[in-house]
């Protein structure tokens, strides 16, 4: 490298505290700590509170939830939902089956199509879900403050839809 290409920031820690890495940090924080209440719930099943406390519950795993409507979906549908290929996303949900979380049934449109839906096992995980999101939630603002907390919120909303618009005028 010549010297004049080297890389001059007036930033010298750029690497370590930029925004993506920022963004990162702070989701696997959160996660972690949703994992961790869900480990903790009563209303979790003992085996899948196992899981989630010896960390075999992974943000994959958690796409299932997110994004699996309540009324089923094909898994082309839901591997788009979640952005994921729909290979990953077939073994993501075999091992979810496996668990006793999700079904899979014949779609009553499409009959050559199978839908995935939750089992009522699979509903409780997606109730200890959102009550542990919602506390994650409450601590970050107790953490941050109320200011702060709704100026984060508000911004990645701006930014994430700003990306689902650019795809959307394709």
């Amino acid at each position: 490298m010549k010297k004049d290409e080297s890389i001059h920031s007036s930033f010298p820690d750029w690497r370590q505290s930029h925004l993506g890495r920022l963004l990162g940090q702070s989701m696997r924080r959160f996660d972690e700590r949703v994992y961790d209440l869900m480990s903790h719930d009563v209303r979790v099943p003992l085996a899948l509170s196992n899981l989630a406390s010896r960390g075999q519950v992974s943000a994959a795993h958690v796409h299932i939830t997110r994004h699996l409507p309540l009324e089923g979906a094909q898994l082309t549908q839901l591997a788009q939902s979640a952005g994921m290929s729909k290979q990953a996303m077939a073994q993501l949900v075999d091992q979810c089956e496996a668990w006793g979380l999700v079904f899979k049934d014949l779609d009553v449109v499409d009959k050559r199509a199978k839908k995935i839906q939750f089992t009522a096992l699979g509903i409780s995980w997606l109730r200890a879900f959102e009550l542990a999101v919602i506390q994650a939630e409450q601590e970050f603002k107790l953490e941050v403050g109320l200011e702060v907390a709704t100026v984060i919120s508000l911004g990645l909303e701006v930014y994430a839809d700003s990306q689902r618009n650019k795809r959307n005028e394709f």
